[in-house]
């Protein structure tokens, strides 16, 4: 079965850091890519992160940029998210995702997707 595990969620105060990770399993990881999304209560699900197959190229929302690190290790199938500097409106449940292409910021080309893990910003 094919499997993206997200955990590391939790509360944390404002400026905080919490590192996410994903664990994928039943699927050829290193073809992948790995994005992170997320969605708070009464929104859309939006594109947070991704990193590329190899891990050569990551990019990251404007509204992350430079508090959070995307990274892969592809021995052990997980990416991870570092999220530093939290905010309250990073208050959202995580997911990530695994698509065959290239990197993408649209979460309708995904083909797999974890079960997220809630990321609480106490102000």
């Amino acid at each position: 079965d094919v499997q993206l595990q997200a955990s590391g969620g939790g509360l944390v105060q404002s400026g905080g850091s919490l590192k996410l990770s994903c664990a994928a399993s039943g699927f050829d990881f290193v073809g992948y890519t790995i994005g992170w999304f997320r969605q708070a209560p009464g929104k859309e699900r939006d594109w947070v992160s991704v990193t590329s197959r190899i891990g050569g190229a990551t990019y990251h929302a404007d509204s992350v940029k430079g508090r959070f690190t995307i990274s892969r290790d592809n021995a052990k199938k997980t990416v991870y998210l570092q999220m530093n500097s939290l905010r309250p409106e990073d208050t959202a449940v995580y997911y990530c995702a695994g698509r065959r292409g290239g990197p993408s910021f649209r979460r309708e080309l995904y083909n797999y997707w974890g079960q997220g893990t809630l990321v609480t910003v106490s102000s």
